[in-house]
């Protein structure tokens, strides 16, 4: 093994890092002039009110898509879960009655909180029965249990609802998370 090449002997004025030092001021100093006269660059959107214009290549939130019949396009057939690199996505198959032939999901969750936006998903289903078209990116939530999207959430997307994890554990005691206590809901 050759030995390293030794080190080259830095000068006075680089020993001392003062040429450095001031290149680091000077610039600094024109970052803060540029940012002083050009105010034009930092514009406020006030948020609620006034919503940022995003990337027409914007995918959003996951969405299902349905039949003219109401059902949904998926097959159950696992190629979004075995594409998806976070695995977060589950599904859950079961056979149609009318026709043994056909499968559908009973369940289908993404969990959003591992989700990583990438449209692997989008790209391998065969059906086209999962979007990422929605253009939605408001995609937040109280609890970690409202953050796994379910079939239903995602048909009905575009509608706007979203389910609360507080009802579900409401009617459903035993999927609620060890030591959840429920707030009290006023009466109206």
């Amino acid at each position: 093994m050759p030995l390293p090449a030794p080190r080259k002997k830095l000068s006075t004025p680089e020993s001392v890092y003062l040429v450095e030092v001031i290149k680091g001021m000077f610039l600094t100093m024109s970052h803060v002039i540029k940012n002083i006269f050009d105010q034009d660059r930092f514009r406020t959107i006030e948020y609620p009110d006034m919503r940022k214009p995003m990337a027409a290549r914007y995918r959003g939130a996951h969405r299902l898509t349905t039949r003219p019949d109401g059902k949904v396009k998926c097959v159950a057939c696992m190629c979004c879960p075995t594409i998806c690199p976070a695995n977060c996505i589950t599904i859950i198959a079961g056979e149609a009655a009318d026709d043994p032939a056909e499968k559908f999901p009973v369940e289908f969750d993404i969990d959003m909180l591992r989700c990583i936006f990438c449209g692997f998903c989008v790209e391998a289903c065969p059906k086209d029965a999962i979007r990422m078209d929605t253009k939605i990116y408001e995609i937040n939530a109280y609890t970690r249990q409202d953050m796994v999207h379910n079939k239903s959430y995602m048909i009905n997307l575009m509608d706007g609802v979203k389910p609360q994890a507080e009802d579900v554990y409401r009617s459903h005691p035993e999927q609620a998370p060890a030591g959840y206590t429920f707030d009290e809901k006023p009466v109206v």
